[in-house]
């Protein structure tokens, strides 16, 4: 594996994480996304301590451990918990840890706006400011203004975007125009646009059947369901022994009942009727 190649694996793993938090709907996805961006805020001013939680030297149980005692107390067990799985990850630089962490907490923010029905709205915000502030020089100076307060900046874009925009819509802006990290704003709104469009294609399949499925079968119900959906689906996989010598899939409010085999040649006659 190469340098980089561990970050990505590692972005790649915290990633599915979230994704396995956020498709439970028990899980409040606005707090997550806010304690994700306090824990971002912290490491990117600690740089000894980031270094320390992603050292190759330390055991990754260790640094783990580490994480718990840092941010328990401060943040949800579900946050800590995430937290302390990525450092168990390998990382090439210490700021690439950072980086998925900001990449997360916007990702959580989106999600809840895709659970409360707003997220073509946010995406639709997030590319008009985007050209709002590409087109005018003095609103785009005083938001990337180093000698301006964080809290200015916020106040400003309270008066731009409040009860204007969506409540998302707000935070990301303001999130991004607060703690740039070094970034563009032009660049960083691209960011959390792709992250929006990423969101909105993703579809989730909740599959229940009665035995585990094999490695054959997940990739042919996948395949099968990303072709009669036209979007790439994302299987949430449960054993359930009461489905009896069947499976069952939720895709939204639409479930499908049937045994795989069934399932799979109706997927295959539709496709090809």
């Amino acid at each position: 594996m190469t340098a980089h190649g561990a970050s990505r694996e590692a972005t790649a793993a915290a990633r599915e994480r979230l994704d396995a938090l956020t498709d439970s709907t028990s899980v409040d996805a606005t707090q997550l996304a806010d304690e994700l961006a306090a824990v971002t805020a912290l490491l990117d001013r600690e740089v000894s301590l980031r270094r320390v939680l992603t050292d190759p030297a330390q055991a990754g149980e260790a640094k783990a451990e580490l994480a718990g005692r840092i941010f328990g107390g401060q943040v949800s067990g579900t946050t800590v918990d995430l937290v302390s799985g990525m450092v168990r990850s390998r990382w090439t630089q210490s700021r690439h840890l950072v980086d998925a962490l900001e990449e997360l907490a916007g990702t959580a923010d989106l999600t809840a706006a895709q659970r409360s029905g707003t997220l073509d709205d946010v995406e639709d915000e997030l590319f008009r400011f985007g050209r709002i502030v590409s087109s005018n020089t003095e609103l785009r100076s005083a938001l990337t203004n180093r000698a301006a307060s964080a809290s200015a900046k916020g106040e400003l874009l309270r008066s731009l975007l409040g009860g204007r925009a969506k409540a998302t819509t707000e935070r990301l802006v303001t999130r991004l125009v607060t703690a740039p990290r070094g970034r563009s704003l032009e660049a960083g709104l691209e960011f959390l646009s792709k992250l929006a469009a990423e969101r909105r294609n993703r579809v989730v399949a909740v599959v229940t059947s009665a035995v585990p499925l094999s490695a054959p079968q997940k990739q042919r119900l996948g395949a099968a369901l990303a072709k009669l959906y036209g979007r790439a689906m994302h299987l949430n996989l449960d054993v359930d022994p009461e489905v009896l010598g069947g499976i069952r899939v939720q895709v939204g409010d639409e479930v499908i009942n049937g045994s795989i085999a069934d399932r799979l040649e109706d997927a295959g006659r539709r496709l090809a009727g």
